[in-house]
């Protein structure tokens, strides 16, 4: 089996309970006081359905999908939007394998290192965007 379909199985484990999204807008938030600032307003319901369908595109992008959604991501991202800073991408990826690592009761470091390979791609064109 290849990265992307360990990766798009991991996730299907992962999204079985609400709390994963939860967990890792806690783990997101506690890892800087900016980025905990910048969602003190939010409807965290409605970003994490956001977050649920992000998290989906990057997987389907590395599985051959268009990157045309993740391109209006970038944009949306980008300084003139929503002006999120490029370094925070880093902060994303950690905190979301982190919350990966706790609900995926199949987790491995494997698995932690395909899930990096699997969304890198993804992540650097929305950060290229910026």
């Amino acid at each position: 089996m290849n990265q992307t379909d360990l990766v798009f199985q991991s996730y299907g484990r992962c999204c079985r309970k609400d709390d994963f999204f939860v967990d890792f807008y806690d783990f997101f938030m506690s890892s800087s006081d900016v980025i905990r600032n910048r969602f003190v307003d939010t409807d965290m319901a409605a970003q994490r359905h956001l977050l649920r369908n992000g998290v989906m595109q990057l997987i389907l992008v590395a599985r051959g999908m268009s990157d045309r959604k993740l391109r209006d991501l970038g944009e949306s991202h980008n300084r003139s939007n929503y002006n999120i800073d490029p370094g925070w991408y880093d902060l994303w990826l950690n905190s979301l394998l982190k919350t990966v690592r706790l609900h995926d009761p199949e987790y491995t470091p494997d698995l932690g290192e395909a899930w990096r390979d699997v969304l890198r791609p993804g992540i650097d064109l929305i950060r290229g965007a910026y």
